[in-house]
């Protein structure tokens, strides 16, 4: 086996694990708006923040995770993040958001701090009301 092929099968192996992770992670998130919903728990308008540092409106309602409000899970189970490129006209317009796939462990890589089990980050959201 060449050394482009096992770089491309430990990249196809990367992938598969990231996919399975999501998978689990997903199964958390549908189970957290579930009981948002069931605990009355009100998804609210979702802004999103542009790389020049401006607010901006979306397209999306759901709860936000964190308290610099960076991430959000939608009311449809998906989960985004909230800073995004643009320019004049998302500032004027606003932006459709795309959802991502959701990880495991939120911020990986990040700050002490901003980083964590997404399970923890979705039982501080449900217990913050």
């Amino acid at each position: 086996m060449s050394r482009a092929d096992e770089a491309a099968r430990r990249v196809e192996l990367a992938k598969g694990q990231e996919r399975a992770e999501s998978a689990k992670a997903q199964v958390l998130i549908d189970r957290f708006v579930a009981d948002a919903k069931a605990a009355g728990i009100q998804p609210t308008p979702l802004r999103a923040v542009l790389f020049s540092g401006h607010s901006v409106k979306t397209d999306k309602i759901g709860w936000y995770l964190r308290k610099n409000e960076s991430l959000a899970i939608g009311d449809d189970g998906s989960y985004y993040v909230l800073t995004v490129p643009g320019g004049l006209k998302e500032r004027l317009r606003g932006v459709k958001l795309t959802p991502s796939p959701p990880p495991l462990i939120v911020g990986k890589g990040g700050r002490d701090g901003e980083t964590g089990d997404l399970a923890q980050f979705l039982q501080w959201r449900l217990d913050a009301g």
